[in-house]
């Protein structure tokens, strides 16, 4: 596990700084750690067209990759073990469909529009949270967060705030709306700045550690709920706590980067291939991989078709659908008590 960790983390480091080089203005590596060394550290002297790229454009955006990419990547090892199915992502819970909702309410309609840059956020983390308490308070109303139930009525939901939010764009007067809407619900890290990063950022770092502390908890759940009360776990109390975070963090993330695809599908069963299942273990793992693998998606979605951008589910789409048949494939491969 720790000369994974440490090849991660290696990577990690790596890309971030080579990320940064990539745009429709190409800059050296050297450049660029001259300007973080010289935002950092103080020492020497760069250009202020550098500079500006560099530390008000590119890094706030790599950062931003690498953020959501590890709050995908651990909210979606987190609901594969709330649900027990390794098919489960971190939109299962109605969540991005909610999202979608308040988002298109703002670009089609205005709504919020007095909050300026931050209209768009605020409008999706309205209607993600919205769509995770109607999730929770139904599910809650037939029986309890059984993973059943929260499938189907996670399911059910998302077809219908889907549907609201395509009534919405077919309503609005404005011709760019479906483009908009489109593009935002295929994500995109584009306009990321500075004081968006600090409510993503606190929140992966507090679900990475709630998970962590809680992680043989989360072990005895993905073998199954008999075996973790027969361990003395309260397996209502966890499932509905375990419900609110990764609803919270999701909200959040999708509120800053739009609905992206297959990280938190893919990622967790890779992290159990290469350290195992214990989450105490994965956990880490899958989070340096969430991270390194969006930030190269965002590489790629910026230089495919440039000077245009392509969203990035298109991207994570191509790649993570024949990563996820390999490993369907493996006879070897286990999640949970189930093979």
């Amino acid at each position: 596990m720790t000369l994974v960790l440490l090849v991660l983390a290696l990577a990690v480091a790596v890309t971030a700084v080579l990320s940064i080089g990539f745009g429709a203005e190409p800059l050296p590596a050297s450049v660029v750690v001259d300007v973080l060394r010289h935002r950092v550290g103080g020492s020497g002297t760069t250009d202020s067209a550098y500079d500006a790229i560099v530390w008000q454009i590119r890094l706030p955006r790599t950062i931003l990759g690498l953020v959501v990419g590890a709050g995908l990547a651990i909210a979606g090892a987190g609901i594969q073990t709330l649900v027990r199915n390794p098919l489960a992502d971190p939109y299962l819970l109605g969540v991005s469909s909610g999202a979608s909702v308040g988002a298109t309410a703002v670009i089609t309609f205005g709504v919020l529009s007095g909050l300026g840059l931050w209209s768009l956020s605020v409008g999706a983390l309205f209607g993600a949270l919205l769509a995770a308490v109607l999730v929770f308070g139904v599910a809650m109303l037939q029986g309890g967060l059984t993973p059943l139930r929260l499938v189907l009525t996670g399911t059910v939901l998302s077809s219908a705030f889907s549907s609201i939010a395509s009534f919405m764009v077919f309503r609005s007067a404005e011709p760019q709306a479906a483009q908009t809407v489109l593009f935002w619900l295929l994500g995109s890290l584009s306009g990321a700045t500075w004081e968006q990063l600090w409510l993503p950022c606190v929140a992966v770092v507090a679900a990475f550690g709630v998970l962590m502390s809680g992680s043989g908890w989360l072990d005895a759940l993905a073998v199954g709920a008999d075996t973790a009360a027969a361990l003395g776990i309260p397996v209502r109390a966890l499932r509905i706590a375990l419900f609110v975070l990764l609803a919270v963090l999701v909200g959040i993330l999708v509120a800053v980067a739009g609905g992206i695809g297959f990280v938190g599908l893919v990622l967790p069963h890779i992290a159990r291939l290469l350290v195992g299942p214990r989450h105490r273990v994965s956990l880490p793992v899958v989070a340096l991989a969430g991270a390194l693998f969006l930030v190269w998606v965002d590489i790629a979605a910026r230089v495919m078709v440039r000077p245009t951008e392509i969203p990035l589910s298109v991207v994570t789409g191509l790649i993570g659908a024949p990563v996820f048949l390999v490993l369907l494939g493996r006879r070897s491969y286990r999640f949970g008590g189930d093979r």
